[in-house]
């Protein structure tokens, strides 16, 4: 192997990691420290020139690959044990045609790399909520964010794809070439390739009228039920997030506030500016608010609002539901379990999956869940790896609670390393099809370690 190895460094552009290298450590680590995998070799790609000749290493000599782009893999799927992580965090090249608002986007690019450079033309795109998030799996996954509402999911903003196959071919993906690959790329994960360029199509957006708002805890009933009926009549320019949390203990939240435990929305209105504070105004007279940090702000700066409060290197635990309705039951759920909040990083989320979500229908893209109303994440997250067990039995025992009221399945970007049940689930009607995808382009599963479509007829 060492041979093989020596033959490859001299066939790439960019750096091979060794476990006996200094910076292997460093190199292997990602953003769930729950995750302790030890690869054989990762392989620092720098174009896609190094990402075929990754792959073909990979498939000769038989190694399980994986593929890290941002390592935000609450499952830890950026990694394998013992195998090939195929790195694509140094590939960062963002091109932007704002005439077309177009952007071709490498995937090394985090969320923060992408707006900082869109923004500069009063552009956006659709996507998550941490500006450390790698764009390759959120694309891939779906991409859920701040923008949905307005924009549509990550996936649904995809214009074409440059793909490398477990063939080492390089392939383009797009509605014109190859549209059974560009339909499975659009929520089907990393199972079909490796992406080394996505181009996107961009929406004009430059300041947000954004930020949280809390309630009491005790409140969190009502609360959910008043948000709930706003997401429902709201344009697609207003979009918010409900959450049960710890008010962080640091500025700018009050003192009074700190340590306790509340409900909140983080809003994001894209509409005029002079309209805001109208939109807002039967939102903060419910309550009223007992913080109210909404104003007019850039939208990077919403984009990156919890980057501080979560940065790489915590315990991480994820369980997810997707919701159709919030029930009467449902809600007396999320009120028992989010008042046990077990950490100050521990929180509940219910991302909005309507608006512009609901204009594809679910045949459209691999990202089947374009009737429900709300992606729910349940997170147990701490500094302390002494609070891996109380965090993780936190999440699981709030989910199976949810489980009677759920829809089935989940947003795969949310998923831990689950049963092949529950992958199907997620996927429903669609994942039949998928499956025949994947043994055209991927016959014998050389990409399996993601939330994993086996070969089928």
């Amino acid at each position: 192997m060492e041979t093989k190895i020596k033959e490859l460094k001299s066939r790439i552009k960019g750096r091979i990691i060794m476990p006996k290298d200094k910076d292997y450590n460093e190199a292997r680590k990602i953003y769930n420290a729950m995750i302790d995998k030890h690869p054989g070799i990762i392989l620092k790609c720098k174009d896609k020139e190094d990402v075929i000749q990754a792959v073909n290493f990979g498939r000769e000599n038989a190694l399980e690959a994986s593929i890290r782009s941002g390592g935000h893999s609450g499952a830890g799927l950026a990694l394998c044990e013992d195998g090939l992580v195929i790195d694509l965090s140094e590939m960062k090249d963002i091109q932007i045609d704002p005439k077309t608002s177009t952007a071709v986007i490498f995937p090394g690019n985090t969320l923060a790399d992408i707006d900082r450079a869109t923004h500069e033309h009063g552009l956006a795109l659709p996507s998550g909520i941490i500006g450390s998030t790698g764009i390759g799996g959120i694309t891939l996954g779906g991409g859920i964010g701040y923008l949905s509402r307005k924009g549509g999911l990550t996936v649904d903003n995809l214009l074409e794809a440059e793909v490398v196959l477990a063939s080492g071919e390089l392939v383009t993906a797009s509605e014109k070439e190859n549209p059974d690959l560009f339909w499975a790329l659009r929520g089907g994960g990393g199972n079909f390739g490796v992406v080394v360029s996505f181009t996107f199509k961009l929406i004009q957006i430059k300041n947000v009228y954004a930020g949280p708002m809390f309630w009491p805890l005790e409140d969190a009933a009502a609360v959910m039920k008043f948000y709930d009926e706003t997401m429902q009549k709201a344009s697609n320019d207003l979009y918010g997030f409900f959450a049960f949390l710890i008010v962080p203990p640091a500025d700018p939240f009050p003192k009074e506030l700190q340590n306790k435990n509340v409900c909140g929305v983080v809003w994001n209105y894209t509409g005029p500016m002079e309209k805001a504070e109208e939109v807002f105004e039967p939102i903060r007279k419910f309550g009223p608010p007992i913080l109210d940090f909404v104003s007019e702000i850039p939208m990077p700066v919403l984009n990156g609002m919890f980057d501080a409060l979560y940065p790489s290197g915590l315990q991480w635990y994820w369980k997810a539901h997707i919701i159709k309705e919030l029930t009467d039951e449902s809600i007396s759920v999320n009120m028992e379990y989010g008042s046990k909040i077990p950490t100050m990083h521990s929180t509940t989320h219910l991302y909005p999956i309507n608006g512009a979500v609901h204009e594809i229908s679910p045949g459209d893209t691999a990202w089947i869940n374009r009737e429900a109303r709300y992606s729910q994440v349940i997170v147990g997250v701490s500094p302390e790896a002494s609070d891996a067990e109380r965090i993780t039995t936190w999440c699981k025992d709030y989910y199976n609670a949810l489980k009677p009221y759920a829809a089935g399945g989940a947003y795969v970007n949310f998923m831990m390393e689950e049963e092949e049940g529950r992958v199907k689930d997620s996927y429903g009607i669609n994942f039949k099809r998928l499956g025949q995808i994947k043994k055209k382009y991927d016959p014998e599963n050389f990409f399996h370690i993601n939330q994993n479509i086996k070969p089928c007829d």
